[in-house]
């Protein structure tokens, strides 16, 4: 059965994304893979009326089940009214998806946006898959996100060795013939929690702590003069922050030498075209390390709620500081 994200109540991204580069500021992507990650997002943005993408991965998706996706959706657009958001801006988008079947499968089911990834194709074949992809989707009003450029590391089913800088001059020609509403570029962010090799870092020599290589914001400078206005994506933009890693370390996680995108480059991303920022890893490790301290510290626990609920607590606080202190998005969804 097929169903209008309209009548789940989410919305597309066009018109977020139109005031997002005008602004000045970038919409939280936030992946979810379970109730406690969506209730600490859909918190977090009501508390600070921020407009936010709800991201599921291929795998994501197969985890939780398609059709509860949709429900879940639902639900969390009245969750955010019972929370006191009027007007929720909300959307349900698909991460990655690598295939057009998948892209329309999930446009069937209640998605208001999707990702067509076809970055590691040949450039004429990624530029045909997105055509097919947009075709479909905007029949249903929903936005497409594409990608040129390959990032490294590995999320999910997604995985690459080696990261390929977007070329610039490659970017006007693939908007034109793709007709996508948005667009992924790679300036040297990655997706998992190590971002860089320990060889592609600096040691701070008073800390001895990895300092990792600063983004190509020439090629996003490259870009933007070439598509003016258009919005941009950046991928695999978790910072991996240092007091999450040593929590799980601690409490008997093995994360050696874990490294993210420091949040200073992200807020200047933030302020230039880039109008979506993805972060999963963040959200990983907020909840694992509450998860490994509260079970250490309460060895007699067994109730999912005793450590689940200090984890969604844990999540919901970084999702805050991301929205205000990172992006700007906070006020934006009045």
């Amino acid at each position: 059965m097929k169903v209008s994200f309209k009548e789940l109540g989410l919305v597309n991204t066009r018109e977020m994304f139109a005031k997002a580069v005008k602004g000045g500021y970038a919409i939280p992507a936030f992946n979810f893979n379970n109730m406690e990650q969506l209730q600490a997002i859909i918190q977090a943005a009501a508390e600070t009326k921020s407009p936010v993408i709800l991201q599921v991965s291929k795998g994501a998706r197969n985890y939780a089940n398609q059709t509860l996706l949709r429900y879940m959706a639902q639900g969390a657009v009245e969750y955010a009214k019972e929370l006191g958001w009027k007007k929720p801006q909300i959307v349900l988008h698909l991460d990655h998806g690598d295939s057009y079947e998948l892209c329309k499968s999930c446009v069937d089911f209640g998605f208001s946006s999707v990702m067509i990834d076809a970055s590691s194709l040949p450039y004429e074949e990624n530029v045909k898959l997105t055509r097919k992809v947009v075709n479909y989707a905007h029949k249903h009003d929903v936005t497409v996100e594409a990608e040129l450029g390959v990032l490294a590391g590995v999320e999910d089913e997604v995985s690459s060795a080696v990261s390929h800088y977007t070329k610039p001059e490659e970017v006007i020609d693939f908007v034109k013939k793709t007709k996508c509403d948005s667009l992924a570029i790679s300036i040297g962010t990655s997706h998992g929690a190590y971002k860089f090799t320990p060889e592609q870092c600096t040691r701070d020599p008073k800390t001895g702590k990895l300092v990792p290589p600063p983004l190509a914001f020439d090629v996003l400078k490259a870009v933007e003069k070439k598509l003016p206005g258009f919005p941009i994506v950046l991928h695999g933009s978790s910072s991996v922050p240092q007091e999450y890693v040593d929590m799980c370390n601690q409490y008997g996680g093995q994360l050696p030498n874990a490294i993210g995108i420091p949040e200073e480059q992200l807020r200047k991303a933030a302020k230039s075209a880039v109008c979506k920022i993805n972060i999963d890893s963040d959200s990983r490790l907020a909840m694992t390390a509450a998860v490994r301290k509260h079970l250490a510290e309460n060895p007699s626990h067994f109730d999912p709620r005793q450590y689940l609920k200090p984890a969604r607590e844990e999540m919901k606080k970084m999702y805050i500081h991301k929205i205000i202190n990172v992006l700007g998005s906070n006020g934006k969804a009045r």
